[in-house]
């Protein structure tokens, strides 16, 4: 990468940071793109280079957190020696609830602006080059296990939304138990899931 394309990606970095800072702590509907950009160091013109608006930076920003998310459960989940689907599934799912548990404010920042619309459009098309593309992964997941799924994506959307709505009460408030608690009846929601797309 060259030193215009450094400077580029910084200039980015630093308004997605900036942005997730005030987003966390004041909410996107009191954070004004003046506030971002004062907070990042850059001018107001360089956001428009970037971003249409602040909820096109929130959306960009959900794509690309969730790709770091995914990209480190991924990277985790290479080093091991795991070739069931099932385990695969699990492994992932107790990486990420991990990843969410020591950044609680990445929870509360996803689950508050998610929805299944933008979360498909930011994992199929990912927000910037560097970020993973989802369905990549998920194909490649299925193709390493030589599984068929039936209504994959309904698999994927009913293991996000159970994942994220438990999680979300455990690991913030301890209810109805705490995270740790939670995660062997949740892996088993999520075999049978799993159980039920498999053909």
């Amino acid at each position: 990468m060259g030193k215009l394309e450094t400077n580029k990606k910084q200039k980015r970095d630093s308004l997605l940071e900036s942005a997730f800072s005030l987003f966390t702590s004041k909410g996107i509907n009191k954070t004004s793109i003046s506030e971002i950009v004062e907070k990042s160091g850059v001018a107001k013109g360089t956001f428009y280079l970037y971003f249409k608006d602040k909820y096109d930076l929130r959306n960009r920003l959900i794509a690309h957190k969730a790709s770091q998310l995914f990209y480190n459960a991924d990277a985790a989940l290479a080093t091991e020696n795991i070739n069931d689907i099932y385990d695969e599934v699990i492994f992932l799912a107790d990486n990420i609830i991990d990843q969410f548990n020591n950044n609680k404010s990445l929870l509360l920042f996803i689950s508050k602006n998610l929805s299944w619309g933008v979360f498909k459009d930011s994992l199929i098309n990912p927000a910037f080059d560097e970020d993973i593309n989802f369905y990549d992964l998920y194909q490649k997941l299925i193709t390493r296990d030589d599984c068929t799924l039936k209504d994959p994506e309904i698999m994927v959307f009913m293991i996000i939304e159970l994942i994220s709505s438990t999680c979300y009460s455990s690991i913030l408030y301890s209810e109805p138990v705490d995270i740790e608690t939670l995660k062997p009846y949740l892996y088993g929601s999520i075999r049978n899931i799993i159980k039920q797309h498999i053909v």
